[in-house]
């Protein structure tokens, strides 16, 4: 897989907060597109390398026999924008009484862009944690619970969900593979410094990425800060030696992030 470096755009007004910094986009390659934007919108250069690939599901056959008996359920929860993308069904034939659920904001906007409106967001973290903390999901006794995620993805919301007397299915609508290709430019890239900054949004990502690397590449990402929105993920980097900085969820909380350390590296 290639790495792709998008230019931005050059200004003669107030330069932009993020102007000039080379920032390590590794989300998988649809949701990389979007952040990428918003970030060269800020005057950064986004370099783009996917360090999970994006599958459809190896059974399509169970995902179609879910959507076709939506009505069945109560309650739907997306893990992940990637659900979104391979497992919401049309629109319209979605239950209006089935309620919606996603772990943050970023999940919640992918449902609203393919027509699903209202999902309900946790308050507290964006995790599976968080959406076991809203009231909506604290008595579920007798519901009928189903969860589109990753092949092989964690088990503690629906398994917290059945200790709470709800009925839990699970369908597996895409799955995860490590990039195959693309490390050589990657490597080139942090040796050239064209890389200021790291975002990876998963421990997998940074498995995917860190087994890829060669020990120069390894030593040269050690040396710049990597961002990441959860403790889970910030904990498996610092095993790695890396210099890790914690931000909130989604897009806006590492673009926060990304903002509040070039500002404070500036002063």
């Amino acid at each position: 897989m290639a790495t792709v470096e998008q230019p931005s755009e050059k200004s003669t007004l107030t330069p932009k907060p993020l102007a000039g910094v080379g920032v390590l986009v590794t989300r998988p390659a649809r949701q990389a597109a979007g952040f990428a934007e918003k970030l060269a919108a800020l005057g950064a250069r986004p370099i783009i390398f996917p360090a999970i690939v994006i599958l459809p599901p190896a059974n399509p056959e169970a995902l179609a026999r879910v959507q076709a008996a939506l009505a069945d359920y109560d309650i739907a929860v997306f893990v992940s924008a990637n659900a979104v993308e391979y497992g919401a069904p049309d629109p319209r034939r979605w239950p209006a009484t089935l309620s919606a659920f996603a772990p943050g904001p970023g999940t919640a906007e992918a449902l609203a862009a393919v027509g699903i409106d209202g999902a309900r967001v946790p308050t507290t973290t964006f995790d599976s944690e968080g959406l076991l903390a809203l009231p909506a999901l604290s008595d579920v006794r007798g519901k009928r619970v189903v969860i589109f995620r990753g092949e092989g993805g964690r088990e503690h919301l629906g398994d917290a969900l059945s200790a709470r007397g709800a009925h839990v299915d699970y369908v597996a609508c895409y799955r995860r593979a490590a990039p195959q290709s693309g490390i050589a430019g990657l490597a080139e890239a942090f040796r050239e410094g064209r890389i200021d900054a790291v975002t990876l949004t998963s421990s997998e990502g940074i498995d995917n990425l860190w087994a890829l690397a060669d020990d120069v590449m390894r030593t040269t990402w050690r040396a710049v800060p990597t961002f990441v929105p959860h403790p889970r993920i910030a904990a498996h980097a610092r095993e790695l030696g890396l210099t890790v900085i914690e931000t909130a969820g989604g897009d806006a909380g590492l673009i926060a992030g990304l903002l509040e350390w070039r500002g404070s590296s500036d002063s």
